[in-house]
């Protein structure tokens, strides 16, 4: 039995896996709340208490931030996840660590037709590199190389890279941004601006500096609830202006992004939408706004045009590429 870990900002998810006929299955999963515990190995500890009679035979854990020497400083938790440790805890030889979103394009060939939302079908025989982009609680990026045989993850920090403005609102919005969140290199990364926080940010420059007018109740129902939440279901229900123009704002940035991933890596193969948002806010992404973001680009639209792109709605995808990864390290999967 294979122990899968999946540690976001906000949910750390975990479940146990079989293998049977080469094919993966999780059997028992359990969502917790990541900052309700101080680390990785207390959740661990309490999904084994509640799945005593499980005999975890290998582990693999990913998390949000970047692998470095078997050990993970969590981007957007305060935790440092340490493979020796953990492989310490459940009496194994060893532990694999991941970039979650190394995770989530390794679960990509364990999904099923019906857990993709297709945004652009793309070219007929759309056959080589592959990407993936998500926007939750951080923006995260994985590139899928192809060797003409094979696909190849690899783990990268492109929602740290720089912000870029396309339109006189979003440099409005850029200089906005780096009075607030000041640093010594004056930047802002694009994950300020896609992601659930990034999402808030939006609608706080169109109130604070574009001077829409923010309703009272959306006020004390973004008070009262989760920010981005709030935000979201008013935009699509079309009760505040504000709120339509940042979601309508968010994802056409989400598109262009996506884009320029699509470029940076040349994924003619496709490119994957994964995270928690995308979903959610599915009526935004299906309407026209992502694509148009996503194939702007001036002489490269026929290119990003010929790519497929495809929304993933399976929120367990992390968790299968965990699984799945521990199971081909340890031979349980041809």
């Amino acid at each position: 039995m294979i122990l899968a870990g999946d540690i976001g900002g906000t949910n750390a998810r975990m479940a146990l896996a079989e293998v049977s006929d080469g094919k993966l299955k999780i059997v028992a999963g359990k969502d917790y709340k990541g900052r309700e515990y101080h680390g990785l190995d207390s959740v661990i500890r309490a999904f084994l208490a509640e799945n005593p009679d499980a005999n975890v035979e290998a582990a693999c854990m990913a998390a949000a931030g970047p692998v470095r020497e078997g050990v993970i400083n969590t981007t957007n938790l305060p935790w440092t996840v340490v493979a020796a440790d953990i492989a310490q805890l459940l009496n194994l030889p060893t532990v694999h660590l991941l970039n979650d979103l190394e995770a989530n394009a390794l679960g990509i060939p364990a999904l099923s037709p019906e857990d993709f939302v297709v945004l652009n079908a793309g070219g007929s025989h759309a056959v080589g590199n592959q990407c993936v982009v998500s926007a939750g609680t951080g923006l995260g990026e994985a590139g899928i190389f192809w060797d003409g045989k094979h696909h190849h993850v690899f783990a990268c920090e492109g929602g740290h890279t720089d912000f870029a403005a396309r339109t006189d609102t979003e440099i409005e919005l850029l200089k906005y941004l780096r009075e607030r969140f000041k640093d010594s290199s004056g930047r802002v990364s694009v994950e300020r601006v896609l992601s659930g926080p990034g999402l808030v940010n939006i609608y706080q420059f169109f109130r604070d500096s574009q001077g829409l007018k923010e309703p009272g109740w959306l006020a004390q129902e973004i008070s009262m609830n989760a920010a981005a939440s709030a935000i979201s279901k008013a935009a699509l229900a079309g009760t505040a202006e504000i709120a339509v123009k940042s979601l309508d704002l968010f994802v056409s940035l989400y598109g262009a992004e996506a884009g320029n991933m699509g470029l940076k890596t040349l994924a003619v193969g496709g490119v994957f939408i994964g995270g928690g948002i995308a979903p959610k806010i599915a009526p935004k992404m299906t309407s026209g706004l992502f694509m148009e973001g996503f194939t702007a680009k001036g002489r490269m639209r026929p290119l990003l045009e010929s790519m497929p792109v495809r929304m993933i709605t399976n929120d367990k995808t992390a968790l299968l590429g965990s699984a799945r990864y521990a199971a081909l390290q340890t031979e349980m999967m041809d």
